[in-house]
């Protein structure tokens, strides 16, 4: 079966190297350090820890663990690999000052992952969430090197399709020494996929655990006193095709009761920033761009976040945040980060890739779901008038967070023997 797999991901890879290079007309960090792609790179004379993180959601989530890490072997190297020009801007941005070594992940074809072992020699790998790579971890076993999968969640919603090569994907899997599930029902979908029962644990969700970069309070603040100081202020992050116009429809209808409210724009993607820009210029609306550096004067109906790593600082900034990839079905996106801000939390009915936290947000009355530019809309216009109910949520956000900390503590001492056997 994993010959066959093979077959394909290498009849693919041309395809998936020119979407690629595509991106890149208008990203040009999918151009950068191509070669990673293909296993090549600077090749380190110690063998390392490899930790792989797909985005810049996951290698944020990873930031906790690699410090317990460094607080186990402080002489070990790490290597951190990523999927996304933006999860590897991430990961220098946070961790290149404490020596981690950030680069592109290989494709999954048998010479680029020997090219990477070779380069990289792991001697731990710790691969987050749901990225399961037959060749990769295939590898791993040929060279004994112990395989973790952290925080590993995996959805009723994606249960069927991994069921469709299900010999492949219990092989694949049978080659982790440990997977570390974010909640039980996620161990028990592994271990019905064909994962070892004695290898399985319930750990938690590594996203609980990570610290708020420094100043992000005081860069809100700032923030706030420029764009907003008074005025109401929403932030949509992480929109997608079809959000925008969502929420611009939801500003009209909250404009409407409160006519100076604010809203901060923060498409996912930054090929998509002049593309929404055109498309506000279009439609009308009074904007500016954050880039611009051009101040929003009374007029100004939305501020467009057209830059890489402002997200969270804009979010401590808010009253309410929106939290896109959810009114598309795409499956969301962070949820943590306004809650742990204590800002009030709206999200659509798309969220298999944080479902369980985001009904922790719920029973607490931290979020609230909304199926529509008219229901986010009033949810938003009833939140701008109360004060008191932003804050009840902003409360109970802050003690979600709280209360399901630990997993990093918990997932490096299940580490701490393999690192010293490896």
């Amino acid at each position: 079966m994993r010959t066959l797999y093979t077959l394909a991901a290498y009849l693919l890879a041309p395809l998936y190297c020119a979407v690629l290079l595509w991106r890149g007309l208008r990203e040009r960090g999918y151009w950068q350090h191509f070669a990673e792609r293909f296993g090549r790179g600077t090749r380190l004379t110690r063998p390392a820890v490899w930790v792989h993180a797909a985005s810049a959601g996951e290698v944020q989530a990873c930031v906790p663990l690699i410090a317990a890490l460094r607080g186990q072997r402080a002489d070990v190297p790490i290597v951190l690999t990523t999927t996304t020009p933006a999860g590897a801007a991430r990961g220098r941005a946070l961790l290149a000052q404490q020596g981690v070594d950030v680069r592109h992940v290989p494709l999954d074809l048998p010479g680029a992952v020997r090219r990477f072992f070779v380069r990289v020699q792991p001697r731990l790998a710790i691969v987050l969430e749901t990225e399961i790579w037959p060749n990769l971890f295939a590898r791993c076993a040929r060279d004994g090197v112990p395989l973790v999968l952290a925080s590993a969640r995996l959805s009723a919603r994606s249960l069927p399709r991994y069921r469709l090569v299900a010999g492949l994907t219990r092989r694949t899997l049978a080659h982790c020494r440990l997977i570390a599930a974010q909640t039980r029902d996620d161990a028990t979908r592994f271990i019905a996929l064909g994962a070892a029962p004695a290898r399985v644990e319930v750990l938690g969700n590594l996203k609980f655990d990570f610290d708020m970069p420094a100043g992000t309070a005081a860069r809100g603040e700032a923030l706030r006193a420029r764009y907003a100081p008074e005025r109401a202020l929403w932030v949509a992050g992480s929109t997608h095709e079809g959000e925008e116009e969502a929420a611009l429809a939801a500003h009209r209808q909250l404009r409407a009761a409160h006519a100076t409210a604010l809203m901060v724009l923060a498409p996912r993607h930054p090929q998509r920033f002049a593309d929404v820009a055109a498309r506000l210029a279009r439609g009308g609306t009074r904007f500016v761009r954050r880039s611009s550096g051009a101040p929003c004067e009374a007029d100004t109906e939305v501020l467009l976040l057209d830059g890489l790593g402002e997200l969270i600082d804009f979010y401590a900034a808010a009253d309410v945040a929106f939290v896109g990839g959810s009114l598309v079905p795409i499956g969301g996106h962070n949820l943590l980060e306004p809650a742990a801000l204590g800002v009030p939390v709206l999200t659509g009915p798309y969220n298999a890739n944080g479902r369980d936290v985001l009904q922790l947000l719920l029973e607490r009355g931290a979020a609230r779901v909304i199926h529509d530019a008219g229901e986010l809309g009033a949810e938003l216009a009833r939140l701008v008038a109360s004060p008191e109910a932003r804050e009840r949520m902003a409360g109970s956000a802050r003690a979600v967070v709280e209360e399901n900390r630990g997993a990093a503590a918990r997932l490096a001492g299940a580490l701490r023997p393999l690192i010293a056997s490896a």
